[in-house]
């Protein structure tokens, strides 16, 4: 059965029966605890991405890497991310494989992509939190795309360590990036001060104020002030 999935695959297109690629699913369940026969599933499904095979069958085979994808299928992905129709699929499977290779293949796809696959590349590294995106992120605050400039800034906002909380502080917004770094900033403050550092959450809630935010950011900013001088 999982070899007629596979010869599914060829032709696989929108309006097929998904049905015909179930066994793929079940092979995923079914390897939960045989790494032998996961590396082979694996490998078989980093085969089709290499082929010329319709963008459907590539989306099926995304979605499936992301359950049971590691560094070994982080080149196939990676080089999918330049493409148009997709590159959401590949980066959706990319956040969710655990191994640092996932990040630094995004990372590095930064300069090579338009500034639209750019910004979902942001959003991306945000979700994956690590600390070797806050640099690449701190640079395109500066973007000359209001867009990219801002998914920067949510992206540090996604990733709320102390680290991000600085490389937002030490930004100074423009009238395109104003709100996303106040709300990113906010969203990192809020994580220090529930994690205990008042320190750092204070002077991010006194930059966010020093930077006449919007009513709403002003008001919530001050009482944030209010929960770091509480004892």
């Amino acid at each position: 059965m999982l070899d007629q999935a596979f010869d599914a695959l060829k032709t696989y297109d929108w309006g097929v029966d998904p049905n015909v690629l179930k066994p793929i699913d079940e092979a995923i369940v079914a390897t939960h605890s045989d790494a032998a026969a996961r590396k082979e599933l694996e490998a078989r499904l980093i085969a089709v991405l290499k082929t010329e095979m319709p963008r459907a069958a590539k989306d099926a085979v995304c979605r499936a890497l992301k359950t049971i994808g590691t560094a070994a299928s982080v080149p196939a992905l990676a080089a999918l991310l330049a493409d148009e129709k997709l590159s959401h699929m590949a980066r959706y499977a990319l956040e969710r494989i655990p191994e640092p290779e996932a990040g630094q293949a995004m990372r590095e796809a930064l300069p090579k992509v338009s500034a639209k696959l750019r910004i979902g590349l942001l959003a991306s590294l945000g979700v994956r939190g690590e600390a070797t995106a806050i640099a690449p992120l701190q640079a395109l605050l500066a973007d000359s795309d209001p867009s990219v400039a801002a998914a920067a800034a949510y992206g540090l906002g996604a990733i709320r360590s102390l680290e991000a909380a600085k490389a937002l502080v030490v930004t100074k917004p423009n009238a395109g990036t104003k709100a996303a770094i106040a709300d990113a900033s906010m969203a990192c403050a809020e994580t220090l001060l529930a994690a205990g550092n008042k320190v750092a959450a204070k002077a991010t809630y006194e930059k966010i104020l020093a930077s006449t935010p919007s009513k709403a950011a002003k008001a919530a900013a001050t009482r944030g002030l209010q929960a770091c001088a509480s004892k």
